[in-house]
């Protein structure tokens, strides 16, 4: 099962500080606004999101069709079919896709330690 790109979805009280911190660090924004309270940031292929009042918590993200390079992949692991796989291997899915639909959809889980893990597809 491939999961696409991941990255870590940051919680953040201050996104301007955030950014300016990232930035120090080699992480340039490639997305998202200060204006729409978060920022994609890329250094090589380490991708982070910085989220400022929309999670309570940090979030694992993987985002199936896309590499870490944000490039689209013709042929990718479907998140319905991840979503059945892990299912099947009775892992509970906390909110989920719904398997009727093609496209964008995400669902999302929490690890044994009460991590968040978002699996989110977005075409």
């Amino acid at each position: 099962m491939d999961l696409g790109a991941f990255s870590i979805s940051l919680t953040v009280k201050d996104l301007s500080a955030s950014r300016a911190f990232y930035e120090k660090l080699g992480f340039e924004a490639t997305g998202g606004s200060e204006e729409e309270s978060y920022l994609i940031l890329m250094n090589g292929e380490a991708l982070i999101g910085l989220f400022q009042g929309m999670f309570d918590k940090n979030i694992l993200t993987f985002n199936p069709g896309l590499t870490n390079r944000k490039e689209r992949l013709e042929e990718f692991t479907d998140v319905r079919e991840i979503q059945r796989s892990l299912k099947e291997q009775g892992i509970e899915v906390m909110t989920e896709v719904d398997e009727d639909t093609t496209g964008a959809g995400s669902l999302t889980l929490v690890d044994p330690d009460g991590n968040p893990v978002l699996i989110d597809q977005f075409f």
